[in-house]
């Protein structure tokens, strides 16, 4: 297995924080995570992992994300010995079936189709592996999207602008998919997009990494 390549620290953060021994490390390429990990003002770096995202045979959609996001954590664990490494993935869940990324727009508009005036369950995995500690911390936040009654256009037209290939559902929660839902029902909204903040915050302040700590 090839190891990707690092990154840099967040190039949102400041030139100060990126001078930092960053304790902090999302096992992530996703764009949307990291903006929302901004959000809580540490400093960070970034690692892609490279796992197999396979369910296992009998695998339930709860066990597949608890097991998904750790194993992201320990991808990259071995770059990193004293860190504390975050690890997240999702899957939507719907009428028995586990719904991964599309990752064509056939695929895209033919589950937009399916979720038409339905409910569907997110489930969102969030690990924190502390390589100080040899310590981990998982957990699997549920939200739940009931959809519009959409019209064969509108989803076309959706999948056209904003090409949610990559994005578990086949939406953006963050982007134009707000316009395709009757409501939103869950404790945290960030889940939706890839990262539950709300849980991942208590995990970080039990790791000693709380976001409210001194300056």
């Amino acid at each position: 297995m090839t190891s990707p390549a690092m990154t840099e620290p967040s190039s949102t953060q400041s030139s100060t924080a990126q001078s930092l021994n960053t304790e902090l490390v999302l096992a992530s390429s996703s764009r949307w995570r990291r903006e929302l990990l901004d959000r809580l003002q540490l400093p960070y770096q970034c690692h892609s992992p490279d796992i197999d995202e396979t369910p296992h045979d009998g695998e339930t959609p709860h066990a597949l994300v608890h097991r998904l996001a750790l194993s992201k954590a320990n991808a990259v664990s071995a770059h990193f010995p004293h860190h504390c490494i975050i690890g997240s993935d999702q899957v939507a869940v719907f009428e028995g079936d586990i719904l991964g990324k599309p990752h064509t727009t056939e695929k895209a508009c033919a589950n937009l189709t399916r979720f038409s005036g339905q409910r569907v369950t997110f489930l969102t995995g969030l690990a924190l592996l502390d390589t100080r500690h040899q310590r981990h911390q998982v957990h699997v936040e549920p939200f739940e999207v009931v959809f519009r009654t959409l019209s064969t256009q509108e989803i076309e037209n959706y999948v056209t602008k904003e090409q949610p290939l990559d994005s578990a559902g086949s939406f953006r929660m963050e982007g134009l998919g707000i316009a395709l839902f009757e409501k939103l029902e869950g404790r945290d909204p960030n889940a939706l997009i890839g990262l539950p903040l709300i849980a991942l915050c208590d995990m970080l302040r039990q790791a000693g990494l709380d976001p409210l700590g001194a300056p």
